[in-house]
Parts: structure tokens; sequence; C-alpha cells
């Protein structure tokens, strides 16, 4: 390390191919039905640990990015010592932001949020309460998560979204989802049943339209409806 410049924690780099025949969701996401115990940690391959800035940067430059990967790839940037799975200590009693980008956009947000994670840029988060952030590359979208320790705590939640808003520059009417890693233990899921949340103005008209949510700016995700293969995606989701 002579020379170089070490971060404040280590940091590992890891990925997961999703395949076989197994039928998938539209997300992505295997159904998991006679599986074998922690069938998901099993196929997780470590690339790298990386403890300073120039380690980093040469792991970085050396992988492909997100934009250049099949589909049905995860990319994960976890702390040391903690594994990107719902059960892992650090993480079994936390959860997870999620944003969902349009095609085209993962891996600029995906650098942001790495070098936000290495930098300990998440103001007003404590340190070590953010775990580590997964992407994950779909058909339609790709969805970032970042993960953190504290699921029951309503302020520190919040803060940790307001961090990757200021840190992501997202764009004032982008929507955010949270889930607790529990839930997705009991739903086998990584992105369903999510707590949707929204900027108070898209909540006002929300309202303005006679759309009954719970107050304040956290609601229950709405059920997708199905889309005609002529529509496409949610364009709504077609920021920069």
């Amino acid at each position: 390390m002579t020379g170089k410049t070490p971060l404040q924690t280590n940091f590992v780099f890891s990925y997961m191919r999703r395949g076989g025949n197994k039928p998938k969701t539209e997300e992505g996401e295997q159904k998991q039905e006679s599986q074998p115990a922690h069938p998901y940690e099993n196929a997780i391959k470590t690339i790298t640990s990386v403890d300073t800035v120039e380690d980093f940067w040469e792991t970085y430059d050396f992988l492909k990015r997100p934009s250049e990967l099949p589909t049905t790839t995860d990319y994960h940037f976890f702390r040391g010592g903690i594994k990107p799975t719902w059960e892992d200590p650090s993480n079994a009693k936390g959860g997870k932001w999620i944003v969902r980008l349009p095609k085209g956009l993962s891996s600029r947000y995906w650098e942001e949020i790495m070098l936000a994670l290495i930098g300990g840029q998440f103001s007003g988060v404590p340190d070590g309460e953010i775990c580590g952030a997964v992407l994950s590359i779909r058909y339609g979208e790709d969805i970032l998560g970042v993960w953190n320790k504290t699921a029951s705590d309503r302020d520190m939640v919040d803060r940790i979204r307001d961090a990757i808003k200021k840190v992501l520059q997202l764009p004032n009417h982008a929507n955010m989802e949270f889930k607790p890693h529990q839930n997705s233990i009991q739903d086998k899921s990584s992105f369903r049943n999510t707590q949707v949340w929204k900027p108070k103005s898209a909540e006002a008209r929300s309202s303005a339209h006679g759309e009954t949510r719970r107050s304040g700016s956290w609601g229950e995700r709405e059920e997708r409806k199905p889309k005609s293969r002529d529509t496409g995606r949610d364009t709504g989701r077609s920021w920069r």
C-alpha cells in the first residue's frame, strides 16, 4: 500500500448472473420453489476486495460497464465482511432504497453511488449505516438498490433517501421505493410489494385527481396494470 490512498473501510466487488430455465417474473426474479437453502448466496461470485483508491479504480476500469452486461446480471459493491444477502447479520434488520432507471442510465448512476460509498458522501447518515449497493440489470429497466442496516428507524431511512437523491442528483419527479429485507424474506422478492415515496408535489397531483393515499409522503405501491405489447414500459421514467 506504499504510496496509495487508503479507503476508510474496504469494499468488495461481486456479481451474480441469474440463469437456468426456471421461470422468471417480469422483473427478472426467479421463482424460488424447491430450491436448496441459500441458492442466491451460493451463486454470488466475488471479484476482489479493495482498500485503496488506486485499487478501486484499477478494478472499476477492468470491469464491464453495466450497459454492457447481459440481462439478469447483478453487480454488488458492499463493505468488507457484509454479504449482499438479506440474511446477513448486518442486513437482516435493514432494508433498501430502490431507484428504477430507464435503460441507458445505469452506468452513470452505478459509478456515482460507488464513489459516494467510498467517499462517505451520504450526509447526515452515520458511518457504517449503509451496507452497500446492488445494481440489477433487467429487461425493461435497471434497478439500483442502496442497502442499510436499520429499517425500523423512520428518520434514518428518510435521511438515507434524501442523501441518495442528493448524491445522484435525481429530478424532483423521480419516485423511490423502500423495502425491508424481512419483507423480502417473507415474499421471496426483491422488488415487489415495496413502499413508494413520491415528492409532495406528486402527492398533491394525485389528491387533485381523486386518488386516495395515506397522509404524508409514503404510500403503498400501486398494483402494476398489465401493459399491451405495443405500449412498452412506463414512459414516466425517461428522465435524464
